[in-house]
């Protein structure tokens, strides 16, 4: 394939005529509240998902992997998403309790880079947000192998429409005991804000007992 498909890098034309108007990282002791700030200004900006983040993780060899999941709650204990607990992902969180996340906001020119140890939320907490879904999308949750090998798509569209023929639209789907949550409590978090001319902005925190250590880093 053609290397012209891919987007050339901006000219000093380009940069000069950017109206994005990027402001430095400010100078914060709390990476919990820069975070929320910049999730509530991508809330706004970004078109589709602004809570999507790229989930890392190891197999048993070691060997890397990683997917996109929503993020569905952010606190200082942590970031927490939900996902079948058998899948791939589950299976490696279960077995490193380790993790990576990244966050990319084009429409801000932000990233946001987080590592850290993992941990299941609790049974209520799953309860609760299980419960938030649409009927439809608990159904599809209970009828999925998730990860696992599917011989036919209608296989799965049959076991749909058979749950929805026992739950229907209504409030008491149950949730499945191998659905839940898992929470990145993080270790190191690093902001990154474009720059123009490649003159990037980098503010990382690392944990320190209860509060962090900060320092910029050259882009």
């Amino acid at each position: 394939m053609s290397s012209s498909v891919i987007p050339p890098s901006p000219s000093a034309a380009e940069y000069a005529t950017d109206p994005t108007g990027k402001p430095l990282i400010p100078d914060t002791d709390d990476p919990i509240a820069l975070f929320q700030v910049w999730m509530a200004e991508a809330r706004e900006k970004e078109l589709n998902d602004s809570n999507a983040m790229s989930l890392a993780t190891v197999d048993a060899s070691g060997m890397p992997d990683v997917r996109i999941v929503l993020l569905k709650e952010v606190t200082p204990s942590g970031f927490v998403f939900f996902t079948n607990l058998e899948s791939a992902k589950g299976q490696q969180l279960d077995t490193t309790a380790k993790a990576a996340l990244g966050f990319h906001w084009k429409s801000l020119r932000r990233q946001v880079r987080i590592r850290g140890t993992v941990e299941q939320v609790t049974e209520a907490e799953a309860d609760a947000y299980f419960a938030t879904r649409a009927a439809q999308s608990r159904i599809s949750a209970i009828a999925s192998d998730q990860s696992r090998p599917l011989e036919d798509r209608a296989e799965f569209e049959q076991r749909v429409a058979e749950l929805s023929e026992i739950y229907g639209d209504g409030p008491d789907i149950p949730r499945p005991e191998f659905w839940g949550g898992f929470r990145v409590t993080p270790a190191e978090i690093e902001f990154w804000q474009d720059q123009a001319f490649r003159m990037h902005d980098r503010l990382k925190f690392r944990r320190d007992g209860e509060g962090w250590t900060k320092g910029r880093l050259y882009p």
